[in-house]
């Protein structure tokens, strides 16, 4: 089964540094946005290939949701540090719920 929710994150992630970019010629936040959406779809792989392995995904969205929350509080603007700080926070929720399920036996 694929992983939807996590190809689709690490989309909005690599798209956020490519718009940082694109409008304010950010190349930090053009090379963030495409470390961590990469990390984010190469970890959206591996749970699609097997649901129990998290890990990758885990470390990329919890980190994300430490490094733009602090951005967030500092700053007070939803976009983009709140934006990718909410996304980042129901995929950890997504995972945590997902490594407390039983595996389930063929």
């Amino acid at each position: 089964m694929s992983d939807l929710v996590g190809y689709g994150y690490a989309v909005l992630v690599a798209s956020g540094g490519v718009i940082g970019y694109v409008k304010a010629g950010s190349v930090p936040s053009l090379a963030a946005g495409l470390l961590f959406g990469g990390l984010a779809g190469f970890g959206a792989y591996q749970v699609s290939n097997d649901p129990q392995n998290i890990w990758v995904s885990l470390a990329t969205s919890g980190a994300l949701t430490g490094i733009m929350g602090k951005r967030f509080y500092g700053s007070r603007k939803f976009m983009p540090a709140g934006l990718v700080t909410i996304a980042s926070l129901l995929m950890v929720g997504k995972l945590g719920v997902a490594m407390l399920q039983k595996p389930h036996e063929s």
